[in-house]
This record gives C-alpha cells, sequence and structure tokens, in this order.
C-alpha cells in the first residue's frame, strides 16, 4: 500500500515503508514546492514521475553514491580534461541546462524532466539551491548537469553532452571541487555503468540515511556557485 501524501502533510513515511518492487517507491501525490522538496531530499527522497500523473517519491535499496575521494577518471577522459579546450561555469543558465537534460534520447519516448520539475527546482535554483555545472566549448553550453546541495551533501539530478565527453568534463569538475568544499557524498540515486565507471557504487538504504543524516546538516553554500578548482596540466 502507498501512503497518499495530502495537501497538509509535511513529511513522508519512514524509508523502511518503500517497496522492493518498484524498488524504492515511497509515496504519491503533494507537490513540488520548494518546502516539500527539501523537506524530501533532505530525508533521502527524490521525485520521479511522468507528466500528468501524480507525482511519486522513491528512495531505492540500495543506493548508488560516490565518495569525491574514490573518484576514478579513464585514461582517455584524463587526456581530454587536460587540453583545456573548454570552459567550466556554474549557474549560469541552470534552466537551459535542465531544458538540454530533457531532450530526447535513444530508446527514450518520454521524459521526467517536465515543465513542471522545470519550474520547481528552477524555484531551488533561485534560492542557492539547486545547480548546474557546465562545459562550454567555443562559445556555446556543449554539456552539463544539474543537482541540489543541501549542507555538504550534493544530489545530482541529470545530465546531457551535446560534444562527446561534455558532461563529462562537468562532472569530474563537479567531483573535484566537492571535494575542496569538503562534500562527503554525491548521490547518484540508481546504478547505471556510466556511473559506476566514475568510482560510484551501491551502499545500503540505512547506511545511506546515515551518513545524509550527518551531511545535510553541516554549514551549506546557499547562493549562486563559483568554482576556483582547475584540472591540473
Amino acid at each position: 500500500m502507498i501512503h497518499w501524501i495530502a495537501p497538509n502533510d509535511e513529511y513522508f513515511p519512514p524509508l523502511e515503508k518503500a517497496l522492493d518492487e518498484p524498488n524504492g517507491l515511497l509515496a504519491a501525490g503533494g507537490d513540488l514546492s520548494p518546502r516539500r522538496l527539501l523537506n524530501a531530499y533532505r530525508a533521502g527522497i527524490f521525485p520521479w514521475f511522468n507528466q500528468g500523473e501524480p507525482i511519486l517519491w522513491w528512495s531505492p535499496n540500495p543506493r548508488m553514491v560516490l565518495f569525491p575521494k574514490e573518484l576514478t577518471i579513464a585514461r582517455s577522459l584524463h587526456k581530454t580534461l587536460k587540453k583545456h579546450h573548454y570552459e567550466i561555469r556554474t549557474d549560469s543558465v541552470f534552466t537551459s541546462v535542465m531544458q538540454a537534460c530533457a531532450a530526447p534520447r535513444k530508446a527514450q519516448s518520454s521524459t521526467w524532466i517536465h515543465p513542471e520539475m522545470i519550474l520547481a527546482y528552477t524555484a531551488l535554483h533561485e534560492r542557492g539551491i539547486a545547480h548546474s555545472v557546465e562545459t562550454w566549448i567555443n562559445g556555446k553550453l556543449a554539456g552539463g548537469l544539474y543537482g541540489i546541495a543541501i549542507g555538504k551533501m550534493f544530489f545530482g539530478e541529470s545530465m546531457f553532452s551535446r560534444v562527446t565527453d561534455a558532461s563529462k568534463i562537468a562532472f569530474v569538475h563537479l567531483v573535484k571541487q566537492l571535494e575542496c568544499w569538503n562534500f562527503g557524498l554525491i548521490d547518484c540515486q540508481m546504478k547505471t555503468k556510466h556511473l559506476a565507471s566514475f568510482g560510484a557504487r551501491e551502499i545500503p538504504r540505512e547506511d545511506f540515511a546515515q551518513i545524509l543524516n550527518n551531511l545535510v546538516n553541516k554549514p551549506e553554500i546557499a547562493r549562486k556557485w563559483h568554482f576556483d578548482y582547475a584540472y591540473p596540466d
């Protein structure tokens, strides 16, 4: 039985109430207000649903995460990064990054990043909580990613590339900068080979919740981001 969130409900059911199949489905309903989204992320929960359907809230077990110090960079990507033919910008075109992440991809007929989600996360961006990391090449947006930062925890949402390796370049700079800022963990949500290639791994939801509870309560950077990390020559 899925818990239905009434309009006045502020909190979510315990994570252990989430279903095993589909993995992590915890609740439905509610809204995408900044308050509710922050309550969700602080509890280890995220929204994922198709346009026109009820909002669905998830907390999968196990959870795919990346500890910044465990970042793995492939040799070919390392060579690309050393070329410095790109520029990294942060928070300069947040909504455009979300729209690019929502663009159709191979083997996908629809996207969960629909206008309702874009409006909700843009509202968080305006509060200095949601951020974009962008790779620019020859003055054009070539790739990037976006996510949410709370305390010393980063919740990755989606990424896109218009040029080979552009999203990977943004991701590496994000992880390196977060390590410099003493962020403890990056939430990758669900397992993919792409994320595993960077050193991301699955941990039990119980362990994730314990780490999360510690990190989200640390002092945070609630403002527009400015990176000072530069990939070495």
